[in-house]
């Protein structure tokens, strides 16, 4: 009986070495796998931290008419005498 221990006591250090050695390299292959495929593909947070592209340029004619807008609601709240208002709509639209 005893030499059935032993030889179940040294099966068990064997398979679970066997385990352990087998369990180390899959986790460093899968390390030198996710390493590669990094090289290959950059991360996403740096495609999203780069530039938004540019701004279409404004419609010069949509500023001028806002600036209008503006500039009349100045009137009709009375900061702004009718002379001021024709200088100043002069401005916007020579500009």
């Amino acid at each position: 009986m005893p030499r059935l221990l032993r030889t179940v006591a040294r099966t068990a250090v064997i398979a679970g070495t066997a385990t352990t050695v087998s369990n180390r390299v899959s986790r460093r292959q899968a390390g030198r796998w996710a390493a590669k495929e990094q090289e290959q593909y950059p991360p996403e947070q740096e495609q999203q931290n780069a530039a938004p592209p540019p701004a279409p340029p404004a419609d010069p004619m949509q500023d001028k008419l806002d600036q209008l807008k503006q500039l009349g609601e100045l009137k009709e709240q009375g900061v702004l005498s009718d002379e001021e208002f024709q200088q100043q709509k002069a401005k916007i639209l020579n500009s």
